[in-house]
């Protein structure tokens, strides 16, 4: 049969399959059975097919392929530990997955090879989420870190790095349940303790959504240079009436979605100054409520103009965002639905898909591969007189040894003065305060 232009999915945590339905005419198309995935466990593979990650039973927890007008198992991969948290690139070339020992998988697609894997955190990771070449990671130890994957698949620039990873933040004290990424933007998680950290590309917002005995949430700011860390600040402070379970930022304003555990979903302003103590609702735009339970899984179509949520009471909604009323109401099983994704299948004829590689190829190291960087039409632009090749200069110096492309203060290739570098570094500094005032407000630091 010839898939809907687009489809809502749901999944649960219990083994209800995965529905998805025709989101123009509200019938269900089909259900891909069996599945039973955690939050954050479920991943379109650039419209191709879909990939979940199973909950574990007893010493099995498969990752099941599924193409979009077959309801059984397509694929079943035996990863060397369960994942709990899956996502794949925007061109598909990719899945990340985040395992119970905290350990972090990278394998290729086409071939099915894990082509690094390395330890991330303490317990589980709980969410991912993925722009361009940073990769955020987000554990069930509380702590949040953020990679740079060009670093993490180079042996070379992983041994010279001083830390594995680029950030970490550890002002969560419990679970991390939920992270939203917009373009490379902003990302918010979201946490068991009522915190949440927001991050830019390279400005980085902490963000806390309620934080023990009065609820406060903070907003902290961090500059990052493109080439390292240089200063941390807290801006804003807001209050949420309910612990947060997932959010979701709007592509087309700066406001956010934060999903309750009262089965209220928050519409709120980031932009908003609450510089008070105690509660202040100034920020909360508005509220979306028509679930009994807590609200598990949040996400949004491409224009904005929609809203997708799905809830413990085993219901999912699709909200009209500028009416907020709700438009469409499914009904996926008794049990709590964990995920929901808006997707536009595509009607390939695919190559054969691969089973996902327990061990980095036969002897367990890293073979070199080459890497598909992200669709560059895709970035922001930056006005400059930029050369074409200049990209392949950068990944040639860091193939030759170089962990670090440019040093704060002097921006260098291969050993030389790069005018450019500097010029770039020049402009993103520039901005940064344009990004913050923007996106928080014009008030004074």
């Amino acid at each position: 049969m010839a898939p809907p232009s687009q489809l809502v999915l749901a999944a649960s945590s219990t083994d209800a399959g995965v529905a998805a339905w025709d989101l123009r005419t509200g019938a269900e198309a089909i259900r891909h059975r069996p599945c039973a995935s955690r939050p954050r466990a479920i991943a379109a593979v650039a419209g191709r097919f879909l990939a979940a990650a199973q909950v574990a039973a007893g010493n099995s927890a498969p990752i099941h392929y599924y193409h979009w007008d077959k309801p059984q198992v397509a694929v079943k991969s035996f990863p060397a530990e369960p994942i709990r948290a899956l996502i794949a690139d925007p061109e598909g070339n990719y899945l990340i997955g985040g395992g119970v020992s905290g350990d972090i998988f990278f394998w290729e697609v086409a071939s099915g090879e894990l082509l690094v894997r390395w330890h991330a955190h303490y317990r589980d990771v709980r969410c991912l989420a993925l722009y361009d070449m940073l990769l955020v990671s987000a554990s069930e130890d509380g702590s949040i870190k953020v990679w740079d994957l060009l670093t993490m698949l180079d042996e070379q620039s992983r041994f010279e790095a001083k830390t594995p990873y680029l950030y970490n933040f550890n002002q969560h004290t419990l679970p991390v349940t939920d992270i939203a990424c917009f373009h490379g933007a902003i990302a918010v998680s979201s946490s068991e303790d009522r915190t949440c950290k927001v991050c830019a590309r390279f400005i980085f917002f902490l963000f806390s959504c309620g934080i023990m005995k009065d609820l406060n949430a903070h907003i902290f700011v961090i500059f990052p240079q493109i080439w390292s860390l240089s200063e941390g600040r807290m801006l804003r402070s807001i209050s949420f009436p309910a612990i947060i379970d997932s959010v979701e930022i709007d592509p087309r304003s700066h406001i956010f979605y934060a999903g309750g555990r009262d089965g209220k979903i928050y519409v709120t302003a980031m932009g908003v100054d609450v510089s008070s103590q105690g509660r202040d609702d100034t920020s909360i735009l508005g509220i979306l409520d028509d679930h009994s339970k807590a609200v598990t899984s949040l996400t949004s179509s491409t224009d904005g103009l929609l809203l997708v949520s799905g809830s413990e009471d085993g219901n999912v909604r699709v909200w009209d965002t500028r009416s907020q009323q709700v438009t469409r109401k499914f009904k996926h099983s008794q049990g709590p639905v964990t995920n929901v994704l808006i997707v536009t299948p595509k009607r390939l004829n695919l190559p054969p898909l691969q089973p996902l590689r327990k061990v980095c190829a036969a002897s367990g190291e890293v073979v070199p591969r080459a890497v598909i960087l992200p669709n560059p039409d895709k970035d922001v632009h930056i006005a400059g007189n930029l050369s074409s090749n200049l990209l392949e200069q950068l990944l040639d110096a860091q193939q030759h040894g170089s962990s670090r492309l440019f040093d704060s203060g002097v921006s260098t290739l291969n050993g030389v003065p790069n005018q450019q570098g500097t010029e770039w570094r020049s402009k993103y500094l520039e901005l940064q305060d344009l990004f913050v005032h923007e996106v928080l407000g014009d008030m004074p630091s």
